[in-house]
Parts: structure tokens; C-alpha cells; sequence
């Protein structure tokens, strides 16, 4: 037997794509950057190199470069050394790209989750409160306008007198 290295294993796009989704949000390690709605396409560029495109919450997100690293980690691991991370600004990220999947996470970890979209894109009004993820009640008012990240503020439920974090529709 010769001492040469094994072959690199190199995963296609579709699994890498799964890895990168599966990845936890900095801010908000409850959900995977999929489920956030944070991760577009993956796939060769023009020169044939693997390309994942993300799209931060919003400008100046202070996770973006724990993300690009992450990203390009998993890049490393999955056999694409060389692959870039992209990050993509248009269309802007909002939080109708939220999964179901992702906006059950938040609540069951105390995060009340914007309003879901309409599905003919309608926005919808809440005319009573947003409910608290600790006892549903909708008497929940503002608490204030700054949480846990920048993409949260902070309300309080009056009727289980407790504050908790709201992801802040945009």
C-alpha cells in the first residue's frame, strides 16, 4: 500500500447547501440560518467555484462576519477549500422569509415571531397585541423599542406580568 493522502471528498451543492442551512444564527442560536430565511442559492459561479449566497437581516448586522466564517467552515469541510460566501443585499432580507419551521422555534424558546405573511402577500394588521410565547394572552404591550439584537425589541404581557423578546417585522 503507497503512503499517498486519500482523494478529497468533495459534497455536492444540495449538501452543502443542508449544512449551511442547518448552521446556528449567532444572535439567535434557536434557529438555523435556513430557517431564518438568511441562506439563497449555492452553486458553482461563472469560474466553476462553489458559491453560497447570504443575505444578512439587515445592514450592519453585527453577526455577519461569525456567519461568513461559519459559512466558509463548513465550505472547508465539505471538500471546497476554495469556495466564497456572497453576500447577497437585493432583494433586502425580511421576515416573511422566516420558515414555519422557524417561527415555531422562536416562540417555543420565548421569542414571539412577527406576524406571519398573508399568502397573497398581503401584510397583515395586528389590531390586538402580539401574544406572549409564555401564555398566549394578547394584552401585551411595549416595553421597549431595544432587545437581545438589534432585530428584536422587548414587550411585556400584562396578564403573566413577564417581558419577553419580539423579532420586529420587516
Amino acid at each position: 500500500m503507497s503512503g499517498s493522502a486519500p482523494a478529497e471528498v468533495r459534497l455536492s451543492a444540495p449538501e452543502v447547501r443542508e449544512r449551511v442551512r442547518a448552521l446556528p444564527d449567532p444572535e439567535l442560536p434557536v434557529i438555523g440560518l435556513g430557517d431564518l430565511g438568511v441562506v439563497g442559492a449555492v452553486a458553482p459561479g461563472a469560474d466553476g467555484v462553489l458559491e453560497v449566497e447570504i443575505t444578512p437581516t439587515y445592514l450592519g448586522c453585527p453577526a455577519l462576519p461569525e456567519i461568513t466564517a461559519a459559512v466558509r467552515e463548513v465550505l472547508i469541510a465539505c471538500g471546497h477549500p476554495e469556495g466564497r460566501v456572497r453576500q447577497v443585499l437585493a432583494p433586502p432580507w425580511t421576515t416573511d422569509r422566516i420558515t414555519r419551521e422557524g417561527r415555531r422555534k422562536l416562540a417555543a424558546h420565548g421569542i414571539a415571531p412577527p406576524a406571519s405573511p398573508a399568502p397573497d402577500g398581503a401584510v397583515p394588521v395586528e389590531l390586538a397585541g402580539v401574544p406572549c410565547p409564555r401564555c398566549g394572552s394578547r394584552a401585551t404591550r411595549p416595553h421597549s423599542p431595544f432587545g437581545p439584537s438589534r432585530c428584536q425589541s422587548v414587550l411585556w404581557c400584562t396578564a403573566c406580568r413577564e417581558p419577553f423578546p419580539h423579532m420586529t417585522a420587516l
